[in-house]
């Protein structure tokens, strides 16, 4: 953090400065476009970007107003879990999804865990589809329905006042002196890491490009020379996979 912008944050933190407060609103707005970006990879066409920007805005809001420069965590984390947090939690209480859907989902999901423990690789559309008793065409209409519902599920979040904390999403604390805890979140790291390496090619092309190169829909389609539409079809796929193989960890670990 450089000087200049430290002095806003001191401004902001000892007397709310309105001035200070507009420039830090200014100052994240890129990190707030950026995630609404990567938001919308995996949104259904029905919700509105609009819509998403506002719940973003808020999440922004909320980060600026409990974030404690104080603290060794840099702002730019501390922001984007509650802009995610705040994002996700609208989408929730929007209630988008109908039951039906989310039903469809579960199934699916089920089918991935059991097709794959069976087979211990990646199965096919096709494979899956019969296990359900439903087409293929049935099966994408499905995971391009529920898009967002998986990527809540693998990436569910809680918070409190004063910070973020995934599901799968771990912060070391070099405090901690719970072992167990520790081979937890070992186990987890690597089993998330095992699903994506499990999965098929364009699917984990797509994670990478999305995770780690951190390129918009856009961008990812032209890369792959195929269709906005294909692409976020690919990254629903592989979000009900790792879905699906984290929570067959979870079932494993509490039995």
């Amino acid at each position: 953090m450089s000087t200049h912008e430290k002095r806003y944050w001191e401004d902001w933190q000892n007397g709310r400065d309105p001035v200070a407060g507009d420039y830090l609103v200014r100052q994240y707005l890129p990190l707030v476009d950026f995630l609404i970006d990567r938001f919308m990879i995996s949104l259904p066409k029905s919700v509105d970007k609009d819509d998403i920007r506002s719940l973003a805005y808020e999440g922004l809001l909320d980060a600026l107003e409990k974030f404690n420069i104080q603290r060794d965590l840099k702002f730019e984390t501390y922001a984007t879990w509650r802009i995610k947090g705040a994002i996700i939690d609208g989408l929730r209480h929007s209630d988008w999804l109908p039951r039906s859907v989310r039903d469809k989902v579960k199934k699916i999901e089920k089918a991935y865990t059991v097709l794959e423990q069976q087979n211990n690789s990646s199965v096919t559309d096709e494979e899956v589809s019969a296990y359900l008793g439903i087409t293929k065409a049935e099966l994408n209409k499905t995971v391009s329905e529920a898009a967002l519902s998986a990527m809540v599920s693998i990436d569910e979040t809680a918070y409190d006042d004063n910070e973020p904390a995934g599901k799968y999403h771990m912060i070391e604390d070099t405090k901690a002196a719970s072992p167990e805890k520790h081979v937890t979140e070992q186990v987890t790291k690597a089993a998330l890491t095992q699903a994506i390496e499990g999965l098929p090619e364009k699917e984990k092309l797509v994670v990478s490009l999305c995770y780690f190169e951190e390129l918009k829909l856009t961008e990812i389609a032209e890369v792959l020379s195929v269709s906005v539409s294909r692409v976020s079809q690919l990254h629903s796929k592989a979000m009900l996979r790792l879905n699906a193989a984290m929570q067959a960890i979870h079932e494993h670990s509490i039995s």
